[in-house]
């Protein structure tokens, strides 16, 4: 009984942190030795936890790779219902306030990781490593906060990001373009916060998510006339006269 109350209550511990946004949806979870190490216990005891989270659809193990968090069965409709649109006013209503609470005790040691990010972005050859480095932008201001809360929301909006097939086709679209505004943009928001203003650093990250949004409706409506375009040259090829008066 002993066993099983202690890996329960590690099985519950690992939940929680998936809960609170520490493993995001996707993830990966630290390997079964290191967990070991975390909880002080037998590496059997973590597979029983880790088979205790599979009942409760929490995580999936892929052999040979890993253990990794899944989407919760009780948001993924809503999630399914949920636009670009909406995700990027929710981040720039949010990551707004975050900014500006961040800015009032960020420290210089997250500030040099924060330029670090700045520097990826523009070494950067894929898109996909623009993305990885904006990612971790965003991490480190929400972790400068020191608000739990605040984590986790930014967190939440992240795997929201990541797991929404329309979402993700939306920003492939945007943010593979523009990486020069992209830089300039997480600059000022990182100027305002080396200078320790709340309300700069707001404003900053205002105007970042204010120009991600007119990109996101410039891109759908430019989808848009291109699918008309397709619809009719298909009904001008059915229809056309073009063979009979040759």
């Amino acid at each position: 009984m002993k066993n099983r109350r202690l890996f329960w209550r590690i099985a519950e511990s690992i939940e929680a942190s998936i809960d609170k946004g520490e493993y995001t949806v996707g993830s990966r979870l630290p390997p079964e030795r290191e967990l070991a190490d975390k909880f002080d216990v037998s590496r059997p005891t973590i597979r029983e936890a880790i088979i205790a989270l599979e009942v409760r659809e929490k995580v999936q193990v892929k052999t040979g790779s890993g253990v990794y968090v899944l989407q919760s069965s009780t948001t993924s409709d809503t999630n399914n219902n949920i636009s670009a649109f909406e995700l990027t006013q929710a981040r720039a209503l949010i990551e707004g306030e975050v900014a500006a609470l961040a800015a009032t005790c960020i420290s210089d040691e997250e500030l040099q990781n924060l330029h670090q990010t700045l520097v990826m972005m523009e070494n950067a050859k894929k898109a996909s490593s623009i993305e990885e480095a904006d990612k971790t932008f965003h991490s480190i201001i929400a972790g400068a906060t020191r608000n739990g809360a605040m984590i986790m929301s930014v967190n939440n909006l992240w795997a929201l990001r990541e797991s929404t097939i329309e979402i993700i086709d939306d920003y492939k679209n945007v943010c593979s373009k523009d990486s020069e505004l992209t830089l300039s943009e997480h600059t000022a928001i990182y100027n305002a916060l080396k200078e320790k203003d709340a309300a700069k650093a707001r404003l900053a990250m205002h105007r970042h998510f204010n120009r991600l949004i007119n990109s996101l409706f410039d891109t759908i409506e430019a989808k848009s006339l291109e699918e008309v375009r397709r619809k009719n040259n298909e009904k001008r090829g059915l229809y056309s006269l073009e063979s009979l008066i040759k």
